[in-house]
């Protein structure tokens, strides 16, 4: 991210970026803009061994079935257009880096969004994958995410059940988002509610949340979705509640792409003009996952560092937790 007093969103096994160098020169604006696009750009530059090393340090459990790592910010989990470098095509070397030169390749289990953090499980073998996938699948892996969100959710503790789907967005910078497909709605006549034909499209989306702390116009939310449909977490706190996640510039507008507008107690507390918000990261941390294998598996990881300045800055205390 650029310099706004968050931490690096990288490990310490990367040598220190280039860009946080004082005499770049040109515009503020415009030099913010080049320093965001150079820390992309230079993950996608690491070597394979170099990326695979990162991961092997943030080992947080493995035995003979599985591997759970704490996934960093910005990585993607799979390859696509413009990405050269994702964990998926660095499992073989990690397997070798854990093991032994003969080792098989670790296989994906499941996924976490490019810029959300935290527990990811690998398993050492495709048996072992598929009945991890099948776990996902019916529901019996516990999930629980930490989120820091703009607002404080009204009830604090509860659960959103809103079906989702995919839509174009129709503005003057056309894209596709996930929202939220109601199946009721208020008639315009009389206010009264209307059950709606379900959209085809729509998936079942179930998402339990309870407040652990609220100042500075932010709180620490624990969510734990019970469904698994894409951006799940983010529709939900965002059109359901009303609280978008911080850094989450993608769904704190639904008709524009625009960076997230922030309170002034909130840039206050971060030390942070609007015009550089928009290299806010998101704060999407995957806090807990539990899994039956066999004996049941919990797997804690620490929110990355920018998350816990944040939330030093913000005074969301968690001592208890």
């Amino acid at each position: 991210m650029a310099d706004v007093g968050l931490g690096s969103p990288f490990p310490a096994v990367l040598p220190p970026p280039v860009w946080f160098s004082p005499q770049t020169p040109g515009d503020p604006a415009r030099r913010r803009v080049r320093e965001l696009a150079a820390l992309s750009k230079r993950l996608q530059q690491v070597h394979p061994n170099v990326l695979a090393k990162v991961l092997k340090q943030e080992t947080l459990y493995q035995n003979e079935e599985i591997v759970a790592i704490n996934k960093p910010y910005g990585l993607p989990v799979h390859g696509g257009p413009g990405i050269k470098n994702c964990i998926a095509d660095v499992l073989p070397i990690l397997a070798k880096m854990l093991e032994n030169m003969k080792a098989e390749p670790l296989h994906l289990c499941h996924r976490l969004d490019k810029e959300t953090t935290g527990v990811m499980v690998l398993a050492r073998n495709k048996e072992v994958a598929d009945r991890i996938r099948l776990l996902f699948k019916t529901r019996q892996v516990e999930k629980i995410y930490w989120a820091i969100s703009l607002g404080d959710p009204d009830p604090a503790e509860g659960i959103v059940e809103i079906p989702i789907v995919e839509k174009e967005v129709r503005s003057h910078q056309s894209h596709y988002k996930m929202t939220l497909a109601p199946n009721y709605r208020l008639s315009p006549e009389d206010g009264k509610v209307v059950k709606i034909r379900k959209n085809r499209n729509a998936e079942i989306a179930v998402t339990r949340y309870r407040r652990l702390a609220t100042s500075s116009a932010c709180s620490l939310l624990e969510l734990q979705p019970i469904t698994g449909v894409k951006h799940q977490i983010r529709v939900h706190l965002a059109y359901g509640l009303g609280c978008p996640i911080l850094g989450d510039h993608k769904y704190s507008h639904w008709s524009k792409l625009a960076p997230q507008k922030l309170p002034e107690i909130t840039l206050k507390r971060l030390k942070l003009e609007q015009s550089k918000a928009r290299h806010l990261p998101l704060h999407l941390h995957a806090h807990r996952l539990s899994l039956p294998l066999g004996q049941r598996i919990d797997l804690v990881c620490k929110p990355p560092p920018f998350f816990q300045k944040t939330l030093q800055k913000l005074e969301l205390d968690i001592a208890n937790e």
